[in-house]
């Protein structure tokens, strides 16, 4: 067995996963070929029971193996994967005698599943410990028997509230739904899946309440209650695996079906650019883990919203934060903020939020800048006052500090005149909200060292976040990409087309938010800013209605009135309008955009199309069904852009100009596509 050990203690078979060559286990067809070669030996011996596990540290499984599905294009070939899982799942449901999976860190799809196919789990009771169907998010439903098993095991509600959103559990929820049988500290972890095979107590079953919405007659009510509210995040267009769940769970689906439908959603063009969103994120991750850090306090200079979230994210993922600021009050409202998140991400447990709050010190002097080992600048968005404090923070921290700036807009090169020793300073550049925004832009200075640049990376891998390199230059990528298409949003509003309808048409196009409304959240001041900072260098035009509206006060969502005015909770009180237009609104906005990825890429901004995609999606929310805007392009190809550019030009000016990049053959197709 390439994949497999198998091991017997007593009567009580141990069967581990080992994917080899692999720091995760992911259930490739030739790891499903083997563990259905063992389930069929180990059906005819006399056993008390058997133990799955893995032999991984990182976790029991993370899902199917998901470079598998992009070679997959005929719906027939897709069904029959999917029909192999389940048979052999089907196995293990059917061994004459009680199966107990143990479960540590990842249990994700395809891992789920395998463990639903036991007739119990116990996991490990840590922070790592995450178990989900996370399928929805690929474009598909599960189909390894997840949408058959969960729903009896559960209840119909939570197994439809984790297919349908793809959140993970930890393990005490997992338990407290009746997912997991146990969830139990590491050193207990082999003692309990002994007692409970050896017990063999049978499987509970959900309480009458969480099985009632089961109910044939009250199936059809439940799916249109379920229906409207996955239609307010997802068009069904654009991402139909939600709505498939929905469908399979009302007709009370069984395997076949399951396996059917995931054969047709799993060749559609959503769920091959979904996949291809997920790689370029795995292979994000994979970049930051080759190098090593070494860090562990953090100072963040500024405690504005930007500040304050990076370093409660950083005291959240376990870093110890101190946090600067000029006065007392600012930096009290920092820590309220902090600890309304640390309440609500761990459901109020008092001593995490407790352990966390204590991560966290606020710190008007800067004391922790003498034992930081790195330092986060998060001030105003101007050169002076940046290059002002770096001078002071050189003076003070060790000599081995990182040094970073989340400037969103400024040349390292520009702060780093401020240095002694420039090869320390890196752009760490967050986006807003930093909690839920997975993407850090790793910028990189002329004189920026690999070993800055490696640790920057691997500290952004640690506290969960993508590290995307990027040159120094105007606006970097995502702001520089992001600005051509507000700022036409804002022509647009100008030209006296209503704000509704040119939100309307771009979340029509697949965008997470509109352009208006974006800006009013970003903040009409800091929009601003950025296309000022962009002006000189590339020419960006800054709409006069933008500059109007700043000069009277009305900065957006944070100031209750921008575009939009807003209610004391930040909600938009957006009119009523009529949405249709003559105007080309969505045309105008897309192709802004795209023409201004083809030049980042050009200009080697970032080393590939594919990190356009990357940047753009994890850093924007750029339609992921359409896998990124560099992959959208590759869709329409480069002649039907040029065109609609050049006509756009004629039309409406030189703004429009197609970028050189589009004639430049196989530019778009050089790709580093992950592997």
């Amino acid at each position: 067995m390439k994949h497999l050990r198998q091991e017997h203690r007593d009567d009580i078979a141990i069967l581990t996963l080992d994917a080899a060559g692999q720091s995760a286990n992911v259930l490739s067809t030739e790891m499903l070929d083997e563990l259905e070669q063992t389930l069929t030996t180990l059906a005819g011996q006399s056993l008390k029971g058997l133990v799955i596990r893995s032999g991984k540290s990182s976790g029991f499984v993370a899902g199917a193996d998901v470079r598998e599905f992009i070679t997959i294009t005929d719906p027939a070939r897709a069904t029959e994967l999917a029909r192999h899982g389940q048979q052999v799942f089907g196995r293990i449901a059917a061994l004459p005698f009680p199966t107990v999976a143990v479960i540590h860190g990842y249990c994700l799809g395809g891992g789920l599943e395998l463990a639903l196919s036991c007739r119990y789990r116990i996991a490990r009771d840590d922070a790592s410990t995450r178990l989900g169907l996370p399928e929805v998010r690929l474009g598909i439903n599960p189909g390894f028997g997840g949408t058959v098993r969960l729903p009896p095991l559960i209840g119909h509600l939570a197994a439809l509230d984790m297919m349908l959103s793809g959140r993970a559990l930890a393990a005490k929820q997992a338990k407290r739904v009746g997912l997991v049988d146990d969830a139990v500290p590491e050193r207990h972890l082999e003692r309990a899946a002994y007692a409970i095979l050896r017990s063999d107590p049978g499987r509970r079953r959900p309480a009458w309440y969480r099985r009632l919405p089961g109910w044939m007659p009250l199936r059809p009510t439940v799916v249109k209650l379920l229906t409207r509210k996955v239609r307010e995040k997802a068009n069904a267009h654009h991402y139909p695996a939600p709505y498939r769940i929905l469908e399979l769970w009302q007709q009370d689906a069984g395997f076949e079906q399951e396996a059917r439908s995931l054969g047709e959603l799993l060749v559609s063009r959503t769920s091959h650019n979904l996949v291809h969103v997920f790689l370029l994120g795995e292979s994000l991750k994979k970049r930051g883990k080759e190098g090593t850090h070494d860090i562990k306090r953090v100072h963040v200079v500024g405690a504005g919203v930007m500040g304050a979230d990076i370093a409660m994210w950083a005291a959240h993922r376990g870093f110890e934060v101190s946090l600067q600021d000029r006065t007392p009050e600012i930096l009290g409202r920092a820590m309220k903020r902090a600890h309304e998140f640390f309440q609500k991400q761990y459901r109020r447990d008092a001593r995490a939020v407790q352990a966390a709050m204590d991560r966290l010190l606020p710190d008007v002097r800067g004391d922790g800048l003498k034992r930081a080992d790195l330092v986060i600048e998060a001030i105003i968005e101007k050169a002076e006052p940046k290059q002002a404090l770096f001078r002071d923070i050189e003076a003070k921290v060790p000599a081995r500090a990182l040094l970073a700036t989340n400037t969103s807009s400024i040349p390292l090169e520009t702060l780093s005149t401020a240095l002694k020793d420039p090869t320390r300073l890196v752009g760490l550049h967050f986006f807003n909200p930093v909690a839920k925004m997975q993407l850090v832009e790793i910028v990189r200075g002329e004189q920026s060292s690999e070993t800055a640049l490696a640790r920057a990376r691997a500290f952004t891998t640690a506290i969960d976040r993508l590290p995307l390199d990027v040159k120094s230059s105007p606006g970097f990528l995502v702001n520089r990409i992001l600005m051509p298409y507000l700022l036409e949003a804002v022509r647009l509003y100008e030209e006296g087309v209503p704000g509704p309808a040119i939100d309307q048409a771009a979340r029509d196009f697949g965008m997470p938010m509109g352009p208006i409304e974006l800006a009013d959240t970003v903040g009409l001041d800091i929009c601003l800013s950025v296309a000022q900072e962009l002006a000189g260098p590339l020419g960006v035009e800054v709409p006069g209605v933008l500059r109007r509206t700043v000069d009277t006060g009305k900065l957006g969502r944070k100031s209750g009135e921008g575009f939009y005015r807003y209610d004391t909770k930040g909600h938009a009180q957006i009119p009523k309008t009529d949405a249709t237009t003559s105007v080309p609104v969505t045309e105008r906005l897309v192709l802004r955009l795209l023409n201004e990825a083809m030049a980042c890429l050009r200009e080697g901004v970032v080393q590939d199309a594919d990190a356009v995609d990357a940047g753009m999606v994890y850093g924007t929310g750029f339609a992921p069904f359409l896998g990124g805007p560099m992959r959208y392009a590759e869709s329409l190809g480069e002649t039907g852009i040029t065109h609609s550019l050049s006509r756009l030009a004629e039309e409406y000016g030189k703004r429009f100009k197609p970028d050189g990049g589009w004639s430049q053959p196989g530019l778009l197709q050089r790709r580093n596509s992950p592997g």
